[in-house]
């Protein structure tokens, strides 16, 4: 059955065109001043529906696309990686516009329910949406560097503010979000544990290793959640290695991802946008266990496996689980402490362990591991980036390392700058 939902509309949020805004349903939509205390779970459903829905499907994968573990009909992954790095690739646009629409819900969620009376529910609401809104900077400041911060909406056509600006933001964000969140229902929702999650991967991304460990530890050792099977995880079992997972119901949900990974001879159908290089389908051995979930051949077609319902409905999208809390522990905490956190998940994985000669061999241990364990789930171009790893195993030029800003919003808005080299 389908939640009741709640969006919000003042207006347009930055420079984004206003044109779409007629076709919102009139019943799904209410003015700020009419929401009460009875509204709050409609309000934060429409939060959640947006932000999982408005970047759109591709945008869950953009660093697998970018990463070369994917590739389309000439076989080749550089090909659609200059494909999408260009600011006129439908991809980049639709992310960058959808997590644009997604703060807007949020900026307004905040803005709401902060002067609505003291509750427990306004409480958690307010966590997660500060949670929602480090997520999506994150998201922005991982492709395109340095963008807007928005606090508030607003008409107004701002410039970008600096990528230290936008992630010392996303701490701030996190740090707000843990002192209004506690447990949750499922992890289909957000809970203290997802900030954890998050803020341990923001601390690696930043080089703040002590603090990404700590983060990182403190879920592995809580007794809340431990690893398990890839079955369970990405056939929508109830698992103990998922921390928080947009649940995507079929009655709500646009975000098919699967139909862009499976050709028409699967049982579920695809539409095949998206194949798996011969690199990663040879990339694991026999005997590991995440193999037959990660890869298949449906006839002589190889195809990404992680997401299986094809045409006929979707998957959750799990946004962190324990496994990376292992590999961020482990890469934080360097060859000689971290060893241990990765051949733990090896072993879980049914692997040997694995003795790296110093820190260079140990880190490229690391990154395999993570394309192994992460594949499809948006990692792998940043993981490259954040390594300086990815002009020489990626091709990349220089200014291939971020995004480019699309070419429709530097029109609208002439105070956002190209990134150099677009």
């Amino acid at each position: 059955m389908m939640k009741k939902i709640i969006y919000i509309f003042l207006g347009c949020l930055l420079w984004t065109s206003c044109s779409g805004m007629l076709d919102i349903e009139s019943h799904s939509a209410v003015s700020p001043g009419s929401v009460t205390p009875k509204d709050l779970s409609a309000l934060r459903m429409g939060m959640y529906n947006k932000v999982q829905n408005s970047p759109a499907r591709e945008s869950y994968i953009t660093f697998d696309i970018l990463g070369g573990d994917l590739t389309q009909s000439t076989g080749n992954a550089r090909d659609l990686i200059n494909s999408v790095l260009s600011s006129l690739n439908s991809i980049v646009a639709t992310s960058w516009n959808g997590y644009y629409n997604a703060l807007y819900q949020v900026n307004n969620v905040i803005s709401i329910v902060e002067d609505l009376p003291e509750s427990d529910l306004r409480n958690l609401i307010i966590g997660e949406a500060h949670y929602f809104r480090a997520y999506i900077y994150h998201a922005l400041v991982t492709r395109w560097g340095g963008v807007p911060i928005q606090r508030v909406n607003t008409m107004e056509k701002p410039f970008r503010d600096s990528e230290e600006t936008v992630w010392t933001f996303i701490e701030e964000e996190l740090e707000t979000a843990l002192a209004f969140l506690g447990t949750s229902s499922s992890y289909y929702y957000v809970s203290r544990d997802a900030a954890v999650a998050l803020k341990a991967r923001v601390m690696l991304e930043r080089g703040k290793l002590t603090e990404a460990a700590a983060l990182s530890e403190s879920l592995i050792t809580n007794g809340k959640y431990k690893l398990d099977s890839f079955d369970k995880i990405f056939r929508g079992q109830a698992n103990s290695e998922v921390i928080f997972s947009f649940q995507c119901l079929a009655e709500e949900s646009n975000i098919t991802i699967s139909t862009l990974f499976y050709t028409y001879a699967h049982p579920n159908h695809g539409s095949y946008v998206y194949r798996p290089t011969n690199d990663v389908m040879n990339m694991y051995d026999d005997k590991d266990k995440r193999k037959e979930v990660s890869i298949i051949n449906v006839g002589a077609e190889p195809c990404i496996n992680k997401y299986p319902s094809g045409q006929t409905g979707t998957d959750p999208v799990v946004m962190s689980r324990l496994a990376e809390m292992y590999l961020i522990s482990a890469e934080a905490q360097g060859l000689s402490k971290g060893l241990g956190r990765l051949n733990d998940l090896r072993k879980e994985r049914g692997l040997d362990a694995v003795n790296p000669k110093d820190e260079d061999e140990f880190i490229e241990y690391i990154l395999d591991e993570r394309r192994k364990e992460l594949l499809a789930e948006g990692f792998r171009y940043y993981d490259l980036i954040r390594t300086n790893k990815a002009k020489t195993m990626l091709g990349l030029k220089d200014y291939q390392l971020v995004l480019p800003i699309p070419g429709k919003e530097m029109i609208s808005n002439p105070n956002l700058e190209p990134n150099p080299g677009y």
